[in-house]
């Protein structure tokens, strides 16, 4: 899951250097195109990339002796939130990527997205089991 999570940090960093969009074949997106939101296609991009970042450093926290010594509890409730992060963006791939709402994934995005969910699941299900083996 760190790999995975630097990967998507490096492809996020890449789109915001071109300033484009993170979708399959995304277009550069315009100064007068991003007037009115709260962050350009860059600075989004590259928010993106830092939570990539903070997304591997988690994952790697769960197996790691340092990690180990966050609270379970606090631990937990970051899991559950990245998996609702991580689900969210893997679920729009496989509704994409299997029935089409317009994105650009395709079939094997949609595969992907699965693979993501079961990884992400099983990161957190390791670190539930093994901190409650430790604790009791």
């Amino acid at each position: 899951m760190a790999i995975l999570f630097l990967g998507y940090a490096a492809g996020k960093a890449a789109f915001a250097l071109q300033a484009r969009l993170g979708f399959p074949g995304g277009p550069p997106v315009t100064a007068a195109e991003s007037e009115g939101y709260f962050l350009d296609a860059a600075a989004a991009q590259w928010s993106a990339a830092a939570s990539g970042l903070l997304g591997a450093c988690v994952v790697l926290a769960t197996v790691t002796a340092p990690g180990r010594r966050v609270p379970r509890t606090l631990m937990l409730l970051l899991l559950g939130g990245m998996l609702l992060a991580v689900g969210g963006g893997a679920g729009i791939m496989i509704v994409d990527g299997f029935v089409g709402i317009g994105v650009g994934w395709q079939w094997y995005h949609g595969v992907l997205g699965l693979v993501v969910i079961g990884l992400f699941l099983e990161t957190a299900r390791s670190y539930a089991v093994s901190t409650r083996r430790a604790a009791g």
